[in-house]
């Protein structure tokens, strides 16, 4: 199982104060891929996680780095599959867009957008974008992405409940969120996208904070392993292990 870690919240000062600094850290580290999730207005900051990932393309040259997730109905399509070109102009194939519905009002609310249609405008807003990635073009827009960007990036749906099924049909891979299911939670849910024939598999924000059981986490994480999970992706919290540390809980 591959190991990822989500760029975010400073876990030591006196070793990281930016995110390139982050992203060469975990690279260093060994670590496979490089995360950035999406909040705004929760009372704590979360980098832009397209402005995330543009740094750790420009400092790292290998790894994949991904969203998980974005909101696409936070976004006009146009606007998004724009800022979606212009990154994969630096990172080329690494990109994974991990895309969701959305699940917290604060986001929303800080954009001014409707949660209660969320559903529904992810659904339309998709299609749009699907268009967009994979032809540079939209009704009367031309993107004119560079040849060699036409098709867009994988996408990955950021789901649980019905939207496991969906992503194992419809996208190239499905993304669950470890934060607050139970490992038994997450497994079946595997269970079920494996029987829609789905392909890889990602458990993201995985928190690592500074109560936490090292040595029962590394038990969870086998047990993920173990249930066939391609991809584990961990979030350092202050005070938390070092990515040293955390690496080492997957060999």
């Amino acid at each position: 199982m591959r190991l990822g870690a989500l760029l975010g919240p400073i876990v030591d000062p006196s070793v990281s104060s930016t995110l390139a600094d982050q992203a060469r850290a975990y690279a260093g580290e060994g670590f496979d891929s490089l995360w950035s999730a999406q909040a705004v207005g929760r009372g704590f900051m979360f980098t832009d996680p397209l402005v995330a990932l543009t740094v750790a393309a420009t400092v790292t040259e290998r790894v994949e780095i991904g969203t998980a997730v974005l909101q696409v109905p936070l976004y006009h399509p146009v606007e998004l599959a724009h800022r979606v070109f212009s990154l994969m102009q630096i990172c080329g194939d690494r990109l994974i867009l991990g895309v969701g519905a959305g699940s917290t009002v604060k986001d929303f609310e800080a954009f001014g957008r409707n949660y209660e249609t969320r559903f529904a405008d992810f659904n339309l807003q998709i299609k749009a974008l699907r268009t967009l990635l994979a032809t540079g073009r939209l009704d009367t827009v031309d993107l004119s992405p560079w040849p060699n960007l036409v098709g867009g990036p994988r996408l990955f749906l950021g789901s649980w409940g019905n939207g496991v099924e969906r992503a194992a049909r419809r996208y190239d891979g499905w993304i669950a969120s470890g934060a607050y299911r139970s490992p038994e939670e997450v497994i079946s849910a595997l269970a079920l996208y494996r029987g829609a024939d789905g392909g890889r598999a990602i458990v993201s924000t995985i928190q690592l904070g500074a109560k936490t059981d090292m040595g029962q986490m590394r038990e969870v994480l086998a047990q993920y392993a173990d249930a066939g999970f391609d991809d584990a992706v961990v979030m350092l919290m202050p005070g938390g292990p070092t990515p040293a540390e955390a690496r080492a809980l997957v060999s």
